[in-house]
C-alpha cells in the first residue's frame, strides 16, 4: 500500500480481513455497552478480542459520549459507567501488517436520540451509494450535508472522512461532511473511510482538556527517568499508530508517575496529544463510519 491508500491484490485481502475483524469488534461493543457497564471494562474487552483474533489495534477504542464527538478513550483508572441517557460513539479499528481498519457506530442508550443516530447512518448509506472512481469529493460532502439537514440536524464541518494508507489512518484526501468545493476525484483502488457526524449543536468541534490518546513524533532528550522509560516503550511498540496512556500503566506504580511521564514527553516534543473533541455548542453528536475500496463502478465496503 502506498501513501494515500492504494492497494495491491495481496493487501486488498488483508484489508478485507482487517475490516471484517473491525466490524466484529463493533458488534461486540454494541452487545456490551449498557447502562451501568464500566467504560474501561468494555474497552479492554474489545481490544482483547482483536488481539486474541491475531490482530493489533489501529488506534485505541474511542468511546465518546454525548457532546464529545471523538478521541475519548478510558483512563487507566477509569470508574466511569455508561448512563441511561448516553449517546455513545464507538470508533475503532484493527491492524495487520500496517493495513488499518476504521469504522464507527453510535449507540443511543435512552432511545430518545434515535433520529440523530439515524441521520448519521442514512448520510453514510447515501454517500456510499455514490462512491466510485471519478466522483468529486465535494459531491460526497454535499450528499452527507443534505441528508443530515433533511432530518433536522447539521453536520460537523471540521470533521470528516479520509484516505486510509499503510500506517497512515488519516491519509489524503480529506472528505468533508459538506460541499467545500473540492473538485478532487476519487480514484480506483483508493481506500477511504467516510464518517458523517450529525449534531443538534453548532456543527463544529473544539479541543477539550482531556488527553488520553497520543502519537509518537521522534526521540527527544529528557532527564526524567520515567519519561525515558515511557519513550522507549512507545517507540518499540507504538511508533506508527496512536496509543492510549492506559496501555502504559503497567510500567509505573502510580497514576502520578504515568501521567507526569506523558506530560514530560509532550513538553520535549517526543509525543503529541489527540485531545478529546467536544461539540462547540454542547450539542449531542452521532457518528457512523465505514471503510471502503473505491472501484470503477462503485465501492466495496471493507468493514462489514
Amino acid at each position: 500500500m502506498e501513501k494515500g491508500g492504494f492497494l495491491n491484490e495481496e493487501q486488498i485481502k488483508t484489508a478485507e480481513a482487517v475490516g471484517s475483524i473491525s466490524y466484529k469488534m463493533l458488534e461486540l461493543a454494541r452487545s456490551k455497552i449498557k447502562e451501568g457497564a464500566r467504560l474501561l471494562d468494555v474497552a479492554n474487552e474489545i481490544e482483547k478480542y482483536a488481539k486474541d483474533s491475531g490482530y493489533e489495534l489501529a488506534f485505541p477504542v474511542n468511546m465518546s459520549i454525548n457532546e464529545y464527538a471523538a478521541h475519548y478513550t478510558p483512563t487507566a483508572f477509569d470508574d466511569k459507567v455508561f448512563g441511561k441517557n448516553d449517546v455513545v460513539k464507538v470508533d475503532l479499528g484493527a491492524k495487520k501488517d500496517g493495513v488499518l481498519g476504521d469504522c464507527a457506530i453510535t449507540i443511543d442508550l435512552s432511545g430518545e436520540n434515535q433520529k440523530l443516530v439515524d441521520a448519521s447512518k442514512e448520510a453514510l448509506d447515501n454517500a456510499i451509494s455514490k462512491v466510485k472512481a471519478g466522483v468529486k469529493i465535494s459531491e460526497i460532502g454535499r450528499i452527507v450535508d443534505e441528508t443530515i439537514r433533511s432530518k433536522g440536524f447539521v453536520p460537523i464541518k471540521n470533521l470528516g472522512g479520509h484516505g486510509v494508507g499503510l500506517h497512515d489512518l488519516h491519509a489524503e484526501p480529506f472528505i468533508p461532511n459538506y460541499d467545500n468545493g473540492d473538485d478532487t476525484e476519487l480514484e480506483e483502488g483508493m481506500v477511504i473511510a467516510l464518517e458523517p457526524f450529525a449534531t443538534n449543536g453548532k456543527g463544529y468541534v473544539v479541543n477539550s482538556d482531556i488527553f488520553e490518546i497520543y502519537g509518537y513524533i521522534e526521540d527527544a532528550p529528557t532527564r526524567d527517568q520515567n519519561a525515558r522509560k515511557m519513550l522507549a516503550e512507545v517507540k518499540s511498540r507504538y511508533e506508527h499508530e496512536p496509543f492510549a496512556v492506559r496501555w502504559l500503566s503497567g510500567l509505573f506504580d502510580s497514576r502520578f508517575s504515568l501521567y507526569s511521564a506523558a506530560r514530560e514527553l509532550m513538553r520535549v516534543g517526543a509525543i503529541e496529544a489527540y485531545p478529546a473533541l467536544v461539540e462547540s455548542g454542547k450539542g449531542m453528536v452521532a457518528q457512523t463510519e465505514a471503510e471502503m475500496l473505491v472501484e470503477k463502478d462503485g465501492c466495496r465496503v471493507l468493514t462489514k
